[in-house]
């Protein structure tokens, strides 16, 4: 670690970067000193100096990470560092920075929204005369995937004539535009603080938001001009995790931190293999949940190749399946030389990260680490700016001459094309594995408090509250399900919180739909003051809380009212009873006239569960489709459950709500959709000829039944659809949402 620090503190020295280096870590040590999580990831995570500050958590002499990756003498650029921060807190450390430097000194880097297809349309139909009501009819129609050739036939299909003069100048102009700047906005977390005034150096305004400063450049230009920034950026899962260490602590009697999580259980490897991941960082989407099954992770480093190998450049480059292969004995593992050896071993002989490749190119083909790290930047770049020539030959000559084959040349070169999508270098992939372990140890050990905390962090992530509840309500392997209790004004605080024994998650007024949080925040304190026993009816709420109407209207209709009231509609008519609250914070007052409760009758099960979900997105009884069953029987459709036990190739229907469609471009026009019912999640896959078939059942239906065929591979299930069907009229005024990703 000395000589390593030593090199490394020696060009650091030699490029001048003290101060940067300095000024990242005391960014790093206000966090920590205000209780804020934080972790550097990205090439500063191959530094062992940025280790030694506390920036970054991987030690890279223990995990052979590359410092050219990071800086680069022959590069003379400046290093980047990226630092994540809990995502509710990260202003925080926006405001010290501001704070210690002076908005004068300090701001932060811009970004250049370009024009897509949906937005090219919405402003150039507007400047061309088309109707409000037309513009929103083209641009709904338009999927996330829909190449601009295929805008004509879009809008045949809604009824515009393509040959149009106005029509045919919309399509024009839209292929004109596309691409073309359309606003500035702020970079995701890119800073810039000069030694003087910032607007001596670049053009600046005031952003959106207040108390910031935003540079008219973006991280391009700053880069061009040789400026360093730091990257303060916001990560959901530090968040969570902060939130559920409280809450482990908590049940503990003491504090608890990332350093308090064992390494290498056994059982959190278990918990990875039978893909019981949902909200696990990284390892959560369904591309990652087939994988899990398959590259089955039985150490650290398993995981680090799991969080990297689900990306486009391992795919493109066609690095996943020799690597499974391998990996389970069913291929010889081959190195072409002990040098190449030496950088491959622990990825079986295939290549997985940026960093392999350059250090296979400074071993095998004679480049300097700077020759080494340009190759890095032109293969990360050039299916959009082209310049990987001049590196081929460089690459294939340096290897012949020192003895490597021209088939092994040519192998090697297909994979670096590969990187040309996006690919994880190992340090970041690292990074984000130790997140992934963490967040999978607790949801394995404690998932109570694993799920409160992903519930009180939300928006992040890939599933929907609904979505991590019904997972965290359902026993997987040796974990147990979770109970979960109602949004209850007696009971609940904004967040959601732990109650009991074994833990039961009680749902908090932040799920509430239109509640404002003053409201909540006032109906809590009240609650506290009025000491046991709390409120005995909802015109003392109203009056103790000073609640408006507006917020026990929201209550109401979330049923967190029911246990005062009786039920929902007899919640909404003593809230329609309350009078209104009165100006500058006097209290509400119980209507005059004092009328005896009416016979108002129950809401049906059905309507309960509608109001859920319009309310708060989920319901707690039971699911919606269960209501359905003897209608999806009918149609024979079988559950998610009954389905997934049918044998290779069987002949299958199911219908489910859709819950997500993902179309990665990697997949060659084939979309993935998720549909959920009362028993679990089927994962279908719709091949590219029926996407276009059935574009419309596609992209609108909410229920969803698919006609196909069951495809397995080992543990890992998909649904093949062979025909679609929309039936979300049989769901009626249900409110549902899908999670759409590129």
């Amino acid at each position: 670690m000395a000589a390593l620090l030593e090199h490394e503190l020696g060009v650091i020295a030699r490029l001048k970067y003290e101060p940067f280096f300095l000024t990242v870590h005391d960014i790093v040590v206000f966090a920590r000193a205000q209780g804020i999580l934080c972790q550097g990831r990205g090439s500063a995570a191959n530094s062992a100096v940025c280790y030694c500050l506390g920036i970054t958590e991987i030690d890279p002499l223990g995990n052979r990470l590359l410092f050219g990756r990071f800086i680069s003498q022959e590069r003379n650029e400046p290093p980047d560092i990226d630092v994540d921060f809990e995502h509710q807190r990260r202003e925080e450390v926006i405001q010290y920075l501001y704070a210690k430097y002076g908005r004068e000194r300090t701001a932060l880097a811009a970004t250049v929204i370009g024009y897509r297809s949906k937005s090219a349309l919405r402003d150039l139909g507007r400047a061309l005369g088309f109707s409000l009501e037309q513009v929103e009819r083209l641009t709904s129609s338009l999927a996330w995937w829909d190449r601009p050739a295929a805008l004509p036939e879009r809008l045949r299909e809604l009824g515009f004539d393509p040959q149009a003069r106005a029509v045919r100048r919309l399509v024009a102009l839209t292929g004109e535009l596309r691409g073309f700047p359309r606003h500035l906005s702020q970079h995701v977390g890119g800073f810039v603080i000069a030694r003087d005034q910032v607007s001596r150096l670049v053009p600046i305004e005031n952003a959106a938001m207040a108390a910031r400063t935003v540079i008219q450049w973006d991280k391009d230009d700053l880069e061009a001009m040789g400026m360093l920034k730091v990257d303060v950026l916001a990560l959901g899962m530090l968040t969570a995790l902060h939130r559920a260490f409280d809450l482990v602590g908590a049940r503990h009697g003491r504090p608890f931190g990332m350093a308090d999580v064992p390494r290498e259980d056994p059982a959190v490897y278990a918990l990875m293999r039978r893909a019981d991941t949902v909200g696990v960082f990284q390892i959560e989407s369904r591309a990652q949940m087939s994988m899990l099954p398959r590259l089955a992770p039985e150490k650290f480093y398993d995981l680090v190749i799991e969080v990297a190998i689900v990306r486009p450049g391992p795919i493109q480059g066609d690095m996943v399946h020799p690597y499974l292969r391998r990996k389970h004995g069913k291929e010889p593992v081959t190195y072409p030389s002990a040098a190449v050896r030496g950088v491959l071993e622990r990825t079986l002989g295939v290549p997985l990260f940026q960093e392999q490749v350059m250090e296979i190119a400074m071993v095998a083909a004679g480049f300097t680490a700077g020759e080494a790290d340009q190759l890095r930047r032109a293969m990360a770049a050039w299916k959009k700016k082209g310049g990987l020539g001049p590196f081929q030959k460089k690459l294939k000559d340096g290897l012949r001459a020192n003895g490597y084959t021209q088939d092994f040349a040519d192998r090697l070169f297909r994979q670096i094309e590969g990187f040309g999508e996006y690919g994880f270098p190992e340090s970041h992939a690292a990074s984000f594995a130790l997140l992934a372990y963490a967040s999978a140890w607790l949801k394995c050990h404690y998932p109570a408090a694993f799920c409160c905390a992903l519930l009180n962090s939300q928006p992040m992530g890939f599933y929907s509250p609904a979505q991590l509840l019904q997972d965290a309500g359902r026993a997987c392997g040796q974990r147990p399900a979770v109970a979960v209790h109602p949004v209850d004004v007696r009971h609940s605080d904004w967040d959601c919180t732990l109650e009991g024994e074994p833990p039961a998650v009680r749902l908090g007024l932040c799920m509430v739909g239109g509640l404002s949080a003053q409201g909540g925040a006032r109906l809590v304190a009240a609650r506290a003051a009025l000491g046991p026993g709390g409120y005995a009816g909802v015109a003392e709420l109203a009056r103790h809380a000073q609640l408006e109407r507006r917020d026990l209207d929201a209550l109401a209709r979330a049923g967190a009212l029911a246990a005062l009231a009786g039920h929902r509609h007899l919640a909404l008519w003593q809230v329609a009873g309350v009078a209104p609250r009165p100006a500058r914070g006097a209290l509400a007052l119980e209507a005059a006239a004092q009328e005896a409760a009416p016979a108002l009758r129950a809401p049906a099960e059905g309507e309960e569960i509608v109001a859920d979900y319009a309310s708060l997105g989920l319901t707690l009884g039971r699911h919606p489709l269960a209501l359905l069953r003897p209608r999806l029987a009918r149609l024979r459709s079988l559950t998610a459950r009954e389905l997934l036990a049918l044998p290779h190739g069987r002949a299958a229907r199911m219908s489910g709500i859709v819950t997500g469609r993902q179309r990665p471009g990697t997949a060659s026009g084939t979309v993935f959709v998720t549909l959920e019912d009362e028993t679990g999640w089927v994962n279908v896959i719709v091949w590219p000829a029926l996407v276009e078939a059935q574009r419309k059942e596609l992209l609108g239906a909410r229920l969803m039944t698919v006609h196909g065929r069951l495809e397995r591979e080992g543990a890992v299930a998909h649904l093949i659809a062979q025909r679609l069907h929309d039936h979300s009229a049989l769901l009626g005024r249900l409110a549902t949402a899908s999670r759409d990703f590129h």
